[in-house]
């Protein structure tokens, strides 16, 4: 009875998600955040986003201010240049202890800058993962403002979707799905990682996104890795 219940959960979490009225500028394939933050945490990180021969890569440091606070900070490069595009600062709260309802819960906050002209993005987002056997669901459900001189001043909003088979800490395959204004993609992902010492590990996640409309890229390669020590 107990994992009917936690499946019907985790069902209607994405069942809410898959409903929602999405729309994000651009291209809204990127990472799933999870709402958990670990204390004394401290990370590298590096993502990049590669689709119809253009990429962008993502270049952050991070720490955990405290067992709920986690920020970092992102050099963004984009387009295939080799000077950096935007900055980018980003804070995660985690809002639940992990398990202590029948869904975790988080928020994430993000404020980006373009270097050469002065546009703005602030997006809020709402972090949701619920496990039921060896698999886990996560949900980022974000609204999104835009704004500055050479880009007109809009609220969008964006999702995404993961469902991740936990078959062992060093390899965890996944289906992911995107939505936006300019996005509906739907592909698989893998993802472990592989720990040196206490406290010290390395992320790694790979994934093809595969578009479901004209205006998603045929195919959209993501690739990340999080050095935590």
């Amino acid at each position: 009875m107990k994992q009917h219940k936690q499946l019907s959960s985790l069902f209607i979490l994405f069942g809410i998600g898959l409903t929602s009225v999405v729309h994000a500028d651009g291209i809204a394939i990127d990472k799933v955040y999870h709402p958990y933050v670990q204390d004394l945490e401290r990370e590298f990180e590096w993502r990049m986003i590669s689709a119809d021969g253009e990429q962008k890569h993502r270049l952050g440091i991070g720490k955990s201010i405290s067992e709920r606070l986690f920020v970092e900070g992102y050099l963004i490069v984009s387009n295939n240049e080799s000077s950096i595009d935007a900055y980018e600062l980003e804070a995660k709260w985690q809002l639940t202890e992990q398990g202590e309802y029948a869904v975790d819960w988080g928020v994430i906050l993000e404020l980006e800058k373009d270097r050469y002209d002065n546009n703005w993005e602030l997006a809020t987002g709402l972090l949701m993962e619920k496990e039921w056997g060896t698999w886990t669901g996560s949900a980022n459900l974000r609204a999104i403002y835009e704004w500055g001189d050479t880009i007109n001043a809009e609220l969008e909003s964006a999702l995404a979707l993961q469902a991740r088979y936990r078959y062992s800490r060093y390899f965890e395959p996944a289906l992911e799905f995107y939505s936006g204004q300019h996005t509906r993609g739907i592909g698989p992902v893998i993802m472990g990682d592989i720990k040196f010492s206490a406290g010290k590990k390395l992320h790694w996640e790979l994934g093809s996104i595969i578009g479901l409309d004209s205006t998603t890229p045929d195919n959209t390669w993501r690739f990340l890795t999080e050095f935590e020590f």
